[in-house]
Order: C-alpha cells, then sequence, then structure tokens
C-alpha cells in the first residue's frame, strides 16, 4: 500500500513536533518533510512531491496563501490542507481559492486531522463545520487591486481626493471613479465606513 506522503510547514517547532508525532503513529500516512516559512514551503514540496500539505496561513518571509498560490501552479496534484490558529475568513477563503483543498483549526482532534488528510488525499474537499460556519456569517471581502488599495490606505490616512490625486498623479475623476469601485467591492457606501472595514479586514498597505 502506497503512503500519503506529508509535509508539514508551520513556523512552530512545536507544532511540527506535535504533527509528526500524531502522524508518525499512522501506517498509511509518512512525513516526507518540513518546512518553517512559507519559501522553505515551497522548496521542500518541490523536493519531496508530498500528496498533502499541511499549511499554516500565517509564517515568515511568505505568508500560506502566498505559498499555496505558488505550490498549486507548480504541482497541482499536491494538495493543501489549511491548519490555522488565525481565524480570519478571509485568509481561509483566499487559501482555498487558490488552490487549498481543505481548512480546519489547529484546536481539532488528532483524529479529525488525521481524517481530512486521507479525505483530501482521496481528492475530496474538507472545510471543517466551525471554518464553514464562520465563512457564512463573516464572508470575505472580495481582493482589491494594488491601486485600490493603495487609494484606500490614502482614504484611511486622511487624505482628500483632491491630495489623491495629486500623490498619484492621475485625474480627481479617476481617484473617484476608484473610490466608488472600491466601495461597491466593500459594500459600502462612504469612506467612514470603507476604512472601518479596512482595519477589521487588515487591508491597508502599511508601507504607504
Amino acid at each position: 500500500m502506497n503512503k500519503i506522503k506529508v509535509l508539514v510547514a508551520d513556523d512552530h517547532a512545536i507544532v511540527r513536533i506535535g504533527l509528526k508525532s500524531v502522524l508518525d503513529y499512522e501506517t498509511d500516512i509518512e512525513v516526507v518533510g518540513e518546512a518553517k516559512n512559507g519559501i522553505e514551503a515551497v522548496q521542500e514540496a518541490e523536493r519531496t512531491q508530498p500528496d498533502v500539505i499541511i499549511m499554516d496561513l500565517v509564517m515568515p518571509r511568505k505568508d500560506g496563501v502566498s505559498a499555496t498560490r505558488e505550490i498549486h501552479d507548480r504541482l497541482p496534484d499536491t494538495k493543501i490542507l489549511i491548519l490555522t490558529t488565525f481565524g480570519t475568513s478571509d485568509g481561509i477563503a483566499h487559501a482555498l481559492e487558490e488552490g487549498a483543498s481543505g481548512a480546519m483549526m489547529k484546536t481539532a482532534d488528532d483524529e479529525k486531522i488525521v481524517s481530512a488528510i486521507r479525505r483530501i488525499a482521496r481528492g475530496e474537499t474538507y472545510i471543517s463545520p466551525d471554518i464553514r460556519r464562520q465563512l457564512e456569517e463573516n464572508p470575505p471581502v472580495p481582493k482589491l487591486s494594488p491601486r485600490q488599495t493603495e487609494v484606500l490606505t490614502m482614504i484611511a490616512n486622511g487624505k482628500s481626493n483632491k491630495e489623491i490625486a495629486a500623490q498619484l498623479g492621475i485625474r480627481i475623476d479617476s481617484v473617484e471613479d476608484i473610490a466608488n469601485a472600491l466601495y461597491a467591492k466593500l459594500g459600502v457606501s462612504n469612506r467612514a465606513e470603507a476604512v472601518d472595514i479596512a482595519h477589521r479586514k487588515h487591508l491597508l498597505n502599511e508601507s504607504l
């Protein structure tokens, strides 16, 4: 019987050790590699060619969403299970959009994690009930374009449309068009509501 080859990607050594110890008890699962950040996850995925990757969302150097996207593009047959304590619907939804086959919280029982690995290895999709409920109750915000993020950040910093236009070197009516499209995407009607969602959903570009 071919074993399910698993790669564990998490920036906390204790989590990697704990998952490996759990999976080592399973006769049909073999941990073939570990990664402590998103860049290593991509590198180890290419090196070990795993059937399933257990992927944390929040990691240094490259986050779980970006690593998921890159791995899915390079190794489309490799399945990715998001296992996270970072409970924002946006990050989880974006990871699923980028090719993840499942998602569950790190608080899940060992048996449920093992079951999820087997299910997605068979080609199924598995989203735990608590994450499914979270996605329903707190729908993720659609992805913003780089320009929309830029304008939203300037709005959050208190800049007027005239100031934004001058800084970006575009016309004021272009700023208004971007802002209106941004409001529609966020489901709001004014600056204050947009800024509130921006802070709650961590949509701002902190480098601006």
